[in-house]
């Protein structure tokens, strides 16, 4: 049920049909469910269109690469949700003779056409391209690269007019250059643009996904194409399949030779994708884990659907409802994604939570850190998206039906922090257990060259010096060179700093010995 239909636009929208090889498929001709080997093949067998079953009595219409990825289905929308159409064993894909092209199922019932009857449609054809194309004569009427669903392969082009769209996600490329990643078609949540110089002159922005795993932004303003996006393999194998797919959980990949490895995406963090948990979810990371989890925010909470977690959560008793006390749960170390227009206020965490407990019209509120900053206010009809993370400094809040009744997971959490604070005092302990070890060899060592024949008459001479000069020198020690048979006096100056020379010079009475005593002992 959940198949990614995948589309990809080629060049810019085709007025008329290329030169690319294509296989004709004449008016009248039909595909069914209920015979999944039969298909629509391009010339070199590179594309081919036909049924798929993607459960036991589910089948989709989708065009694939010979390696079986889908890039192109028919697509449904449901409550704003985008799938792909499913239909029944006994659904038909038709090309009709009056030029459109309808998917039906078993009961007769249109579930997707593409809205070309008596347009003068005489032919419909596959390339090698895996675009599909119905034309008058020579002139392209509809093209599956103009009409894509949630891929972009090569060869194909993405312009203005066209959206990737998979369940609440849409994948836009806006007019001045800036492409956007948005939830339910109001909040985005990701973007990217051309500079401000380039972005001014910019008229009809094309992207376009390389052979090589480049993704790139073309104008006629531009004096080159502008990189967006490279794959981790870019430029290797230019006969790879690859292609850019908009995934329902509203990250944007690339892949390279099929589904299994994905070579970028647009987020490396999916906790950052708006609305992955659903209204009032939570989504964390458990303890040595990449996969996000969702979950709710306290067990003063319900999820929407046991089954499918990143539907959201709910009030188990609403506030309007609640007969005890009204309170805030805090949620430390968790962020109210706060993309969209709402209330901000520059007051502390603590006249956060208080502002929103006396508001009725506030239900959460998020506090950016500690201190005195940025407090951002959700009102009841507010979608809200969380993320909780041990590298946030927020602190959020929601207005509940007291009283707090924890989520357990939140303890696991506490536990994992104690775990932290155990490690690094053993990381403490062993790097003053080094230290220490240290030390014991440095004093091992000073021992042994204190009681070292070689160094014995070096150290009779610096322990006279000593007791002259009324100076500490053993810290000097290390500093000592080996003794010249040649002339000591050379030993007395590499041996004392010059600061110690002087204060030697300052201190000496006519009374002590005199250096030249010194040297002839």
């Amino acid at each position: 049920m959940n198949l990614l239909h995948t589309l990809l636009l080629l060049l810019p929208p085709l007025l008329f049909i290329t030169t690319t090889s294509t296989a004709t498929i004449p008016p009248g001709s039909s595909l069914y469910a209920s015979t999944t080997s039969q298909t629509w093949s391009s010339p070199k067998n590179a594309f081919f269109l036909g049924f798929t079953q993607v459960g036991p009595t589910s089948y989709v219409i989708s065009i694939s690469s010979a390696t079986g990825v889908a890039i192109w289905t028919t697509d449904s929308v449901v409550n704003g949700n985008t799938t792909a159409a499913v239909v029944d064993s006994g659904g038909v894909f038709q090309f009709l003779r009056n030029g459109n092209l309808r998917l039906v199922n078993g009961s007769g019932t249109a579930v997707w056409t593409s809205n070309t009857a008596e347009l003068g449609v005489t032919s419909a054809s596959l390339d090698d391209t895996g675009n599909l194309v119905l034309a008058a004569n020579t002139f392209a009427v509809w093209s599956s690269f103009e009409n894509p669903t949630d891929t972009l392969v090569p060869s194909q082009n993405l312009t203005v007019n066209q959206i990737l769209r998979s369940g609440v996600y849409s994948f836009r490329l806006l007019s001045d250059g800036n492409i956007t990643l948005t939830w339910n078609d109001s909040v985005v949540y990701w973007n990217q643009g051309l500079s401000s110089l380039s972005a001014w002159n910019v008229t009809s922005p094309t992207l376009r996904l390389q052979p090589n795993g480049i993704l790139t932004l073309s104008d006629a303003s531009l004096l080159r194409s502008e990189n967006v996006a490279f794959a981790n393999d870019y430029g290797e194998g230019a006969d790879v399949m690859r292609f850019l797919r908009l995934s329902s959980d509203g990250n944007l990949r690339m892949y390279s030779g099929g589904t299994t490895t994905m070579t970028w995406a647009v987020l490396a963090d999916q906790c950052q994708v708006y609305g992955y948990c659903g209204n009032m979810g939570i989504c964390s990371y458990k303890e040595s884990s990449l996969s996000p989890i969702c979950k709710c925010p306290s067990l003063n909470f319900e999820a929407v659907d046991v089954n499918d977690r990143r539907k959201g959560c709910k009030r188990k008793v609403e506030v309007e409802n609640c007969e005890g006390n009204v309170t805030m749960l805090e949620l430390k170390q968790t962020k109210f994604f706060t993309f969209q227009d709402q209330q901000i206020l520059t007051i502390g965490i603590t006249a956060c939570r208080v502002n929103c407990l006396s508001s009725p019209s506030c239900f959460a509120s998020t506090s950016l850190s500690d201190t005195k900053i940025w407090c951002y206010v959700k009102n009841p009809t507010d979608f809200v998206s969380g993320y909780q993370g041990p590298v946030l400094l927020s602190t959020s809040y929601v207005k509940i039906c007291g009283p707090v009744q924890p989520d357990p997971s939140a303890l696991e959490q506490s536990g994992g922090d104690k775990k932290c604070w155990k490690l690094r005092v053993w990381a403490g302990g062993v790097v003053v257990t080094i230290l220490v070890m240290a030390a014991l060899a440095g004093l091992f060592w000073w021992f042994w060259c204190k009681s070292s024949p070689k160094f014995g008459s070096v150290w009779a001479q610096y322990t006279l010096l000593e007791y002259a000069s009324g100076v500490p020198l053993h810290s000097n020690l290390a500093l000592i060179p080996p003794p010249s048979s040649s002339s000591s006096s050379s030993f007395q100056t590499a041996a004392i700093s010059p600061f110690i020379s002087e204060r030697i010079m300052e201190k000496q009475p006519s009374s002590l010995l005199q250096p030249s005593q010194i040297k002839s002992l």
